[in-house]
């Protein structure tokens, strides 16, 4: 691996591990709950249902992960109190899944989080570092989405 590469490899396992301690941290401290951050963000995707939710396939999409491992997430989350299911009203055999109260409260708590995080990060930033760090995410963001694509095929 050049140098490029190891630097770079170092500052993504690192950063990645970094935004994750500090969901984790504020977790615990804003919130007495049991949630792992795989659940905080599995109840993320299903507040973009709003109040009609959404199905699990919806969700296993959103989350790029199986289907089978967001029921059993799903059924934990049911039984914690934070989400719900309810038949569909036009199609019985339809299942969605919708954040209860606490649900809500967590999934606000959590998107305050991040629009905190971002807003620091963006103040840190010249405008045209922000821009820079943008345009570098996109394409970053592109290059592991096509990867994921490919993986798929």
């Amino acid at each position: 691996m050049d140098e490029f590469s190891a630097r770079l490899n170092n500052l993504l396992v690192d950063t990645f591990r970094s935004i994750l301690k500090v969901e984790e941290q504020m977790l615990q401290k804003h919130l007495t709950l049991n949630l792992s951050i795989s659940e905080m963000h599995l109840i993320e995707s299903v507040g973009k249902g709003g109040d009609e939710g959404l199905t699990i396939s919806s969700i296993a999409d959103d989350l790029s992960i199986s289907l089978p491992s967001v029921t059993v997430a799903i059924n934990k989350l049911q039984a914690k109190g934070y989400v719900e299911k309810a038949r569909g009203a036009t199609d019985s055999r339809m299942v969605y899944v919708k954040l209860t109260r606490n649900g809500r409260r967590v999934d606000e708590v959590h998107r305050r989080f991040h629009e905190t995080m971002v807003e620091s990060i963006a103040d840190y930033l010249s405008d045209e570092e922000r821009q820079t760090l943008t345009a570098g995410i996109v394409k970053l963001n592109a290059f592991f989405k096509d990867k994921l694509k490919a993986e798929e095929r």
